[in-house]
């Protein structure tokens, strides 16, 4: 976070001995902080103001319009709605974006949804998924994500009468959990999975 600004000051080297050039030492630097929803735009905006300024929950949408924010003397940053490119060519793409809630849950099959998560989980962090939901590696194997769902709904004791799990329930918890970052600190892109970014 200390690095932040000396950074931003650093890639616009030129732009402000330009100005100091003309006379305009101590203008305002702005910066716009971009970015899809729910990724925790706010939150880092409150951690360089120091305080709780703009506005934060755990769900995408919150932020509504632009906001100016004052975080150091002569250095605003803007917070924005998050933002969504029109079309996804990788459907992958499109599920990771909705992994982390920034696709509404209400126009999804949330349980479908969980499945694919709890899959990739599976795959890439089984130690994490068994250690949250007090799995054995075993536990895991060669189930789809409809299983392992059903799995962790009845491990939680999520039941309908009858005896029947509550799959959407167990779903909402996943969900909620993974966002969260209750089950652990989990990357859905691998260095060198990102296109021109540079991580």
């Amino acid at each position: 976070m200390n690095g932040f600004i000396p950074a931003v000051k650093n890639v616009l080297a030129d732009k402000l001995s330009s100005w100091r050039a003309k006379g305009m030492t101590g203008r305002t630097i702005k910066v716009m902080i971009v970015g899809i929803p729910n990724v925790g735009k706010s939150s880092f905006i409150n951690r360089m103001a120091g305080q709780n300024r703009a506005r934060v929950e755990d769900r995408p949408g919150v932020t509504r319009g632009n906001q100016w924010f004052t975080v150091s003397k002569g250095f605003d940053l803007l917070d924005t709605p998050g933002v969504l490119w029109p079309k996804f060519d990788d459907k992958a793409v499109g599920e990771k974006l909705a992994f982390i809630g920034s696709v509404k849950d209400e126009v999804l099959d949330t349980e479908h949804l969980a499945g694919r998560l709890l899959e990739y989980l599976r795959d890439n962090f089984n130690g994490a998924l068994c250690a949250r939901y007090k799995l054995e590696p075993t536990d895991t194997e060669g189930l789809q994500g409809f299983e392992l769902l059903s799995l962790i709904g009845k491990k939680r004791g999520m039941l309908m009468s009858g005896g029947e799990i509550n799959t959407e329930r167990a779903a909402a918890a996943v969900l909620d959990e993974f966002r969260s970052a209750a089950i652990g600190k989990i990357t859905l892109d691998k260095a060198g999975e990102c296109g021109d970014v540079r991580i």
